[in-house]
């Protein structure tokens, strides 16, 4: 299998540019991500599903916490994609100085995006680098973005100051997860902590 066309054609699978929010034990953090998807038809039991790779620090705390929040963001928000995505919430609050409320499970919502979803942790599926979490929504809203964010809208229009950081970064989350893509184990939700 040619690995280039296989990974062209999975990124039109993608869906819109998002940044997920968690809250564990007084500490907050962000990241983004481009893989959060509807989960649900039924329109009075709205689900999403997100995947978030082990490294991220926010895996942890949705994982130990089974709460988290996904904001879809808008074709402005460019210095956000930046501010959660090429940093570590190991190594700084990456949300200090973003407009942001406490939702009512406590995680951050941001005041600027175009969609957000509170949601609770009902179930979950390790990929071997990432998990999967299946969450119920318990709030959403709108937020004064106009236009959605999509990956080919951003990768169309990535400011050129970051495109080497950006590319250095993505190859080396796909070299991370190529290594433990083939460890996937059987995990039974039982709720946070387990």
């Amino acid at each position: 299998m040619d690995p280039i066309l296989s990974y062209e054609l999975l990124r039109s699978f993608t869906t819109p540019v998002v940044a997920i929010t968690a809250q564990r034990d007084g500490k907050a953090n962000g990241m983004i991500s481009d893989a959060a998807t509807r989960a649900s038809i039924v329109p009075d039991l709205p689900r999403l599903m997100i995947l978030v790779h082990k490294f991220n620090y926010s895996h942890d705390m949705i994982f130990e916490s089974g709460r988290f929040a996904v904001h879809a963001l808008h074709r402005g928000q460019f210095d956000l994609i930046e501010r959660l995505g090429f940093e570590s919430g190991r190594d700084r609050d990456k949300l200090a100085g973003v407009p942001h409320r406490p939702g009512g499970l406590g995680c951050p919502i941001l005041e600027d995006c175009w969609a957000w979803f509170e949601c609770r942790v009902i179930n979950l599926m390790d990929t071997g680098s990432s998990t999967c979490f299946l969450g119920d929504v318990v709030e959403l809203g709108r937020g004064p973005g106009k236009e959605i964010l999509t990956p080919g809208y951003m990768r169309a229009n990535l400011p050129e100051r970051w495109r080497e950081t950006y590319l250095t970064k993505l190859a080396a989350a796909q070299a991370w997860a190529r290594e433990r893509s083939g460890d996937v184990k059987p995990v039974i939700w039982r709720g946070p902590g387990t």
